[in-house]
């Protein structure tokens, strides 16, 4: 079956009333991609890449070797980033959260739905490879009572896409609950998508188990490295089965003391200066 394009996907999201009313092709510059428009605010998409640096040989420094992002490893997937259209390419990957503007619990879960099938059209219709990585906001959590991923799976496959290329992040909040992070991962999997958890302290993956079945957990670099953590958290990870992303890592220094460790999987911004050319 040929991938369908970000203008096939476009059109079939103007069978979906609301999505069809906030989603569309750019212009100009932007013509070859999705664009979103959510009251006053026009929002694009980027990726920030995940790196497996375990298939390249550790050894090498980024100051060394090939200038192409090749000498980082292979790309497990892409965390989509959402940024104001009109940002500077050295804005594009800085926090920029819009559902800090919304306070009524229904906008907020509409801007989620928005913003999740802005990012699965300009990421799948592009034909990009790997995961797809969408982050949950603390409150969408607690916004929608029941059956979380049933409305996201459902728009997902009446566009012929696939859920389980894409991960549903969770933050370290719902993380922190062992019964709560149960719940949801057995939702968010019964409905086709992969599930990664935030840690916000080592401590917390001792909330991590069998009745929680995490696909990934993800960690701040600066924090275990500060805490000299990082081998224990390899360590109980390998345990558990769950492959581990060090994200947030800022500079060739925290990228040389990850590789220290056996680290296998990588984020953050000293890698996306060389994915600004891909941000759309």
């Amino acid at each position: 079956m040929i991938p369908p394009t970000i203008p096939a996907l476009i059109a079939r999201a103007a069978d979906h009333p609301f999505l069809g009313a906030h989603l569309a092709m750019g212009q100009g510059l932007h013509h070859d991609v999705a664009l979103a428009r959510f009251e006053e605010l026009e929002l694009a998409s980027a990726y920030e890449p995940i790196f497996d640096i375990s298939v390249h040989a550790l050894a090498q420094s980024l100051s060394s070797g090939a200038e192409g992002v090749d000498r980082f490893g292979d790309e497990l997937g892409f965390q989509a980033v959402t940024h104001l259209l009109d940002a500077a390419p050295s804005d594009v990957f800085d926090p920029f959260d819009p559902f800090d503007r919304i306070a009524d619990d229904r906008d907020l879960v509409e801007l989620d739905r928005m913003s999740r099938a802005l990012h699965a059209i300009n990421f799948f219709g592009a034909q990009r490879h790997g995961l797809l990585f969408l982050r949950v906001h603390e409150r969408l959590l607690k916004s929608v009572k029941y059956d979380h991923g049933r409305h996201f799976s459902t728009v997902l496959v009446s566009f012929g896409l696939n859920p389980s290329r894409v991960v549903i992040e969770l933050p370290a909040a719902a993380v922190a609950h062992k019964t709560f992070l149960g719940y949801l991962t057995k939702s968010y999997q019964h409905y086709g998508f992969k599930v990664a958890g935030n840690l916000s302290n080592a401590g917390q993956i001792l909330s991590v188990s069998e009745t929680a079945r995490l696909d990934f957990l993800k960690m701040d670099a600066g924090t275990a490295l500060r805490d000299a953590t990082v081998k224990p958290l390899v360590g109980y990870a390998g345990r558990l089965r769950i492959p581990l992303i060090f994200n947030r890592v800022v500079d060739e220094a925290q990228f040389d003391a990850l590789q220290q460790y056996d680290v296998r999987f990588v984020q953050g911004p000293l890698f996306n200066a060389h994915y600004h050319d891909r941000a759309v």
